[in-house]
């Protein structure tokens, strides 16, 4: 089958990838669409030294002769655990040390024609949610992750206007919160705008920004992102950090202390969840795309992807995708 690898840091697409071997409590999934993530990226620039299938978020079809799920359209939480340990046992796999993670830590992704996942881990599409949203699952669990462990009830600032930092303003919008979305392209400040969710240019800040909020959700992945988000945070507040990127961050440390700062990080969240809001119609992410590529010009995809201000670019493996 094909499939997009990474290796020593290249990407190569495998026209001759060896099929996943699904174990007993496992089911072959045919992947309809994937969407490159800006992990991805980090992982192509050295982020987690990962090797092999990159890609996990997506939408698929669970193989016919699947004695559980045959013929199911699904998506799936990127977290496998053990089963054993305490974390497992408490239900927080999401923490298991010995954890694998889709296309990201020791398990092949989803940029190929199919790939193996544990049936617990699938959460079924419904039939009236089309690819396009349901592509969206999994990045839009970890934006409503945001407040699962941060009580607040006051206004909150989403520091960047990537795919994620838009997905979170928008989950947060529907949650009732009074949000304010700080970005560098209007373009995509447009996409919040539209919504009814308050922007500004960040090059409005100026050096020295007076504190936007007692919350900040920091989502620019850029190394600098967490400065600027201290600088904008107000004091005794709470900076949530989203942004995961290869290489050291440096940052003065100093106003965490001064201003006593609390830092959450926050990864993924509960996909059915997702599933259920994007069903609802309540949540529309479909204006981020901005490409689709057939997996045979993957590696152009990733290219796509990376540019500055680039929005959602899907990778199609269904027959008869785009070309």
């Amino acid at each position: 089958m094909r499939a997009l690898v990474l290796r020593d840091g290249r990407l190569q697409l495998d026209r001759d990838h060896p099929e996943p071997t699904p174990g007993p409590d496992e089911a072959l999934v045919h992947v309809l669409a994937a969407g490159v993530c800006a992990t991805d990226l980090e992982l192509v620039r050295g982020y987690a030294g990962f090797s092999g299938v990159l890609g996990h978020e997506f939408v698929g079809v669970v193989d016919d002769r699947d004695p559980r799920w045959p013929g199911r359209r699904v998506v799936a939480d990127i977290n496998v655990g053990c089963g054993r340990c305490s974390a497992c046992l408490a239900s927080d796999g999401h923490h298991c040390r010995a954890r694998t993670t889709l296309g990201i830590r020791d398990r092949p992704g989803v940029f190929a024609e199919r790939v193996a996942i544990p049936r617990a881990n699938l959460v079924a599409v419904p039939d009236h949610l089309d690819d396009d949203l349901a592509v969206f699952a999994e990045p839009l669990a970890a934006a409503l992750h945001v407040l699962d462990d941060v009580h607040h009830d006051g206004p909150i600032t989403v520091l960047g206007d990537g795919k994620l930092g838009i997905l979170i303003a928008l989950a947060l919008a529907v949650a009732g919160r009074e949000v304010e979305l700080i970005g560098r392209q209007p373009s995509k400040l447009a996409i919040a705008e539209r919504v009814g969710i308050a922007t500004l240019l960040e090059p409005e800040l100026g050096d020295a920004p007076a504190p936007r909020s007692s919350l900040i959700v920091e989502a620019t992945g850029r190394p600098s992102g967490l400065a600027r988000a201290l600088q904008l945070v107000r004091p005794r507040g709470t900076v949530v950090l989203k942004s995961t990127v290869a290489g050291p961050s440096p940052v003065d440390l100093t106003p965490i202390v001064v201003d006593e700062l609390r830092l959450v990080g926050s990864r993924c969240g509960e996909v059915g969840r997702a599933v259920e809001l994007l069903a609802s119609g309540r949540v529309d992410p479909r204006p981020l795309i901005a490409g689709r590529y057939p997996l045979e010009h993957a590696e152009q995809a990733l290219e796509h992807a990376a540019r500055s201000g680039a929005g959602k670019i899907l990778i199609e493996a269904r027959p008869g995708g785009p070309t």
